[in-house]
């Protein structure tokens, strides 16, 4: 398929780079009570300063945008890996999208920052995303207590996922 040049191609999806066209997007997006029970606290703000920019991209379903990915890196040395999230509306759950879009970022960090390693964090009991993480091939490594507040104020678990480039199904 053909992208923009800084675009990342999957097998369904594309990820274009985020800019300002996708705020209004993205504000719908997590604002779904869905979506806002993982992401809560989304403002226009929080969107133009977290989800705008180098590190960031919109999912897109023929020339939709259906969701966001997001990246970070730790670039020491001996520390370096990355990190991802993901967001998609509930109408692209369950059909791969995510898993799609998951495989295409995650091939990007491995074979073009050259990355060995990539970390994600989803809340504890989210069920759904983990069972996603682990298809694309995320195992647990533990539980990082307390981690996250959550829209209702309270302190929550997080399961950290880790994957190695050898481990990756995709």
């Amino acid at each position: 398929m053909t992208t923009g040049s800084d675009a990342l191609a999957g097998q369904t999806v594309v990820l274009r780079p985020t800019g300002p066209q996708h705020v209004a997007a993205f504000i719908e997006i997590l604002h779904h009570p869905e979506v806002a029970r993982w992401w809560g606290g989304y403002d226009l703000e929080r969107v133009r300063r977290e989800l705008l920019g180098p590190h960031g991209y919109a999912v897109e379903l023929a020339g939709e945008v259906i969701g966001l990915v997001i990246f970070y890196e730790e670039n020491d040395p001996d520390y370096r890996h990355a990190g991802l999230d993901i967001a998609l509306h509930p109408d692209a759950h369950g059909q791969g999208l995510g898993t799609d879009a998951m495989r295409t970022l995650i091939r990007y960090l491995f074979n073009r920052r050259g990355h060995h390693r990539i970390v994600i964090d989803p809340a504890a009991h989210n069920e759904r995303a983990i069972r996603s993480y682990r298809r694309v091939g995320f195992e647990p490594v533990g539980v990082m207590r307390r981690y996250e507040r959550g829209t209702d104020g309270s302190w929550h678990d997080a399961l950290l996922m880790d994957l190695l480039r050898e481990e990756f199904i995709g």
